[in-house]
C-alpha cells in the first residue's frame, strides 16, 4: 500500500514539472505548452520559442552568429500562412515561421522541453507568449 502511494505521489509530480502540452497549429510546426503558468509556443519537437525585440513584423534581423545562438523555426517551401502564423523570408532565400508578424527562434542553451532559459537574455529575447 505504501508502495502504491509512493508511486501515485510520483505520478502526480511528473505532471506538475513536465509542461503540459496544449495545441498544434499549422500542421504541428508550431505549438502550444502550458509553462510557468503561460501560455507558450514551442516547435514540433516541443523546444520553447523565443521573438527578438531587434527584429520587426515580418522581418528577422537574426543572422550568423545570432542564428548560431537563437536557430530561426525554419518553414518547408509549401508552408502556408495560417491564422496568426506567417512565414518571413530571409536573406538566404529560406524561410521561417513567425506568430504575430514576430519571427520565432529557439534558444541554442535549452536542453529540454519546458526550458525558458532564453527568456530575457540580452534583455532583447523573450518567450513567445500566445
Amino acid at each position: 500500500m505504501k508502495l502504491r502511494s509512493v508511486l501515485a505521489g510520483a505520478a502526480v509530480l511528473a505532471l506538475f514539472a513536465a509542461p503540459a502540452f496544449a495545441e498544434d497549429y499549422v500542421g504541428g510546426a508550431v505549438k502550444s505548452a502550458e509553462i510557468g503558468g503561460k501560455t507558450v509556443l514551442t516547435g514540433p519537437n516541443d523546444m520553447t520559442l523565443y521573438i527578438f525585440d531587434k527584429d520587426a513584423p515580418g522581418v528577422t534581423n537574426c543572422y550568423e552568429q545570432c542564428a548560431v545562438n537563437w536557430p530561426p523555426l525554419m518553414a518547408d517551401a509549401s508552408a502556408k500562412p495560417e491564422g496568426e502564423f506567417t512565414i518571413v523570408d530571409r536573406t538566404d532565400g529560406s524561410k521561417m515561421w513567425a506568430y504575430k508578424g514576430w519571427p520565432l527562434y529557439y534558444w541554442k542553451s535549452d536542453a529540454k522541453p519546458g526550458d525558458i532559459t532564453g527568456d530575457g537574455v540580452g534583455g532583447v529575447w523573450h518567450l513567445a507568449v500566445e
